[in-house]
């Protein structure tokens, strides 16, 4: 039977083409690694991303209420890809987003209660569920953990000993989805040997406008695919610097988005993917959720353009009424003139 007629009408007419939307294939595709790309069915693939996780005003947990309005933003703005923090679990909602031609990065937490996280193993209840659906584009495990070894006793040992063990797990019940994850900065060559069950990596960097030079490192230690997990920068000034004055201002996130993605998204580009941070803005990480508050405290945060804070609620290309910031154009100007 027929699932969804509509998508694979359009797939037989339009084709598959690299690095695009329609990409998508059917639900038989397999996501794969070769080389240092990543593909879909044996095509290379490259992901124009976005960070998505979607709360409301006064709300401080994940609300797809707004997501047919979300999706049409997306896909304008030449994205192919969402990344999420946790699970979605709702296989209608997946189907929203296969559906508008997107694919999706599935993250794994190691403590989530016990709700589809590494600590539990039921991550892989998850896996058993949804490997199938055709919106899955891999899965990914952890976010930038190795900032974090107060969670592990005083060290990330622990976590790499079950990143690597967890990835094993997944490949007994799944061969057609690789495995990630994203690390924070660019990991040492004795890492990557050690996690020799991760196809690819995610990297999370914020090197002030210039993210480039986090390819070249890793390039020296591996020639796994890598792509960019998190980049970007948010939209308010803590102080006044280079040209740019304190306080709300889309056009200094703008160029700095601008030249993050000018850095990545080049002919010769060894990256197989670029995630903006985040597709909104998030009013539940510092202060009042009900207000959009100036602060928030992420490690590594004086990389962040172009007064070294991270005001966490101003990260969105989009606020939370959805109104188009300029690096929203920015984004989709990069991604809709990217191969």
């Amino acid at each position: 039977m027929i699932r969804n007629f509509k998508a694979i009408i359009l797939l037989l007419f339009a084709g598959l083409s690299f690095g695009s939307c329609s990409l998508i294939g059917d639900e038989s595709s397999i996501v794969g690694v070769k080389d240092h790309l990543l593909t879909i069915n044996d095509r290379p693939f490259f992901i124009k991303g976005v960070c998505y996780h979607p709360v409301e005003k006064g709300q401080t947990i994940r609300n797809f209420g707004q997501i047919e309005k979300d999706l049409k933003l997306i896909k304008a703005a030449g994205v192919n890809t969402l990344r999420v923090y946790e699970p979605i679990a709702s296989r209608e909602i997946l189907d929203e987003i296969y559906d508008a031609g997107l694919r999706v990065i599935i993250s794994f937490g190691f403590n989530q209660g016990g709700v589809y996280d590494l600590q539990s193993e039921t991550y892989l209840d998850y896996i058993e569920t949804f490997k199938s659906h055709p919106a899955i584009l891999l899965w990914e495990l952890g976010n930038e953990y190795n900032y974090h070894p107060e969670w592990f006793g005083g060290s990330v040992d622990y976590w790499y000993t079950v990143l690597n063990e967890s990835a094993a797990a997944i490949k007994q019940i799944d061969t057609k989805h690789p495995v990630a994850t994203a690390h924070g900065e660019v990991p040492s060559e004795d890492l990557i040997q050690r996690l020799d069950q991760i196809d690819l990596w995610g990297l999370n960097v914020y090197r002030w406008d210039q993210p480039g030079t986090a390819l070249e490192e890793f390039s020296k230690v591996s020639s796994k695919p890598v792509y960019f997990s998190e980049l970007g920068a948010d939209s308010y000034m803590t102080i006044e610097n280079e040209g740019y004055a304190l306080g709300y201002n889309e056009t200094a996130q703008a160029d700095a988005t601008q030249t993050i993605l000018d850095q990545v998204l080049t002919p010769n580009t060894t990256a197989t993917g670029a995630i903006v941070f985040s597709f909104t803005d998030g009013w539940w990480k510092a202060g009042s959720p009900g207000t959009q508050d100036v602060g928030g405290w992420t490690p590594g945060s004086s990389g962040v353009p172009y007064d070294a804070t991270a005001n966490e609620e101003y990260w969105g290309i989009v606020t939370l009424d959805r109104e188009q910031k300029e690096a929203y154009e920015v984004v989709k100007k990069a991604f809709k003139s990217f191969r």
